[in-house]
């Protein structure tokens, strides 16, 4: 991302950037999200570690490693599509807001940015694909035999039994965390950034994952709700937002909507670093690559 000078940084070198660092983030901390999603559904009986990589060895003994990584084609893709359209978004967002002179953008305007970016994300990439992956979580815990043989099979079953409008279950409360996640986790980051570049903090990939990481940390605890309410709506049966909520209420009470905190703490921190730290890896030879895309 072009912080300090939003121009440097073309829509199709933020498209493909963005799309790289995700599909790289997704499929490295993948089993952070399978054991966060998995605590959050509705409890079968069994008590789930708060401790991530716990559930994770316990997933690997009782059901195998491939296990950890069902739904991963769908989030994957969806991530890839959701990071290359945020990315893109943020940027030309960022370069009608930022101040021509400085090159930088007030904190309000940061969010701002942020937060339409994660609307546009949402709608195009990020509930369709939740959606599967989280049917897909949640049928496999199933004692019984798999509804599911993939994320193609799930999705046109879906769209059979109940038509496009269900793989879009849950758009509402996705669309809040999208705004509420790209608005923080990018809004942040570039708050941090330019701080550091006003006083000339060299960019070193430890600083890009540093900051990456803390974004991370912030965005994860303001933004768990609207995701322990979408993963109950996008379970395998579904369910309403309302319902959703006060099923989480039933279950946990108040607690509850922060279910699977530690879990997504452990992918968001890396996950923000990865990210970030790809991105601005992938811009650097993407501009020596396609210098007429700048």
């Amino acid at each position: 991302m072009s912080h300090g000078n939003s121009q440097e940084t073309g829509p199709l070198v933020s498209l493909i950037a963005g799309g790289t660092a995700g599909g790289i983030e997704a499929t490295l901390t993948y089993p952070f999200e399978f054991a966060k999603t998995r605590v959050q559904l509705k409890s079968d009986g069994t008590v789930y570690s708060k401790n991530p990589f716990k559930v994770v060895g316990d997933v690997i003994k009782q059901e195998g490693i491939t296990a950890l990584y069902k739904g991963c084609s769908s989030l994957v893709i969806g991530t890839v599509a959701k990071d290359a359209i945020r990315f893109m978004t943020f940027d030309r967002i960022k370069a009608a807001f930022e101040d021509k002179e400085t090159g930088q953008l007030s904190a309000i305007r940061s969010l701002l940015a942020g937060m339409s970016a994660g609307v546009v994300a949402s709608t195009f990439a990020v509930t369709p694909t939740e959606r599967i992956k989280t049917a897909l979580i949640d049928d496999a815990r199933s004692s019984g035999p798999r509804r599911f043989r993939g994320a193609i099979h799930a999705t046109t079953t879906l769209v059979a039994e109940n038509g496009l409008r269900d793989i879009y279950r849950g758009y509402a409360t996705t669309t809040l965390k999208q705004m509420g996640t790209t608005s923080v986790r990018m809004g942040s980051y570039n708050i941090l950034k330019d701080y550091e570049s006003a006083r000339n903090i060299p960019q070193t990939t430890l600083v890009n994952f540093g900051n990456g990481a803390v974004a991370g940390i912030v965005t994860t605890y303001l933004t768990q709700p609207f995701d322990v309410i979408k993963t109950r709506a996008q379970s395998a049966k579904g369910a309403g937002t309302v319902e959703a909520f006060n099923s989480i209420m039933a279950d946990y009470g108040v607690r509850g909507f922060w279910k699977g905190t530690v879990m997504r703490l452990g992918r968001t921190v890396f996950a923000g670093g990865i990210l970030f730290t790809a991105y601005e890896s992938t811009v650097k030879v993407l501009k020596t690559v396609l210098p007429q895309y700048d």
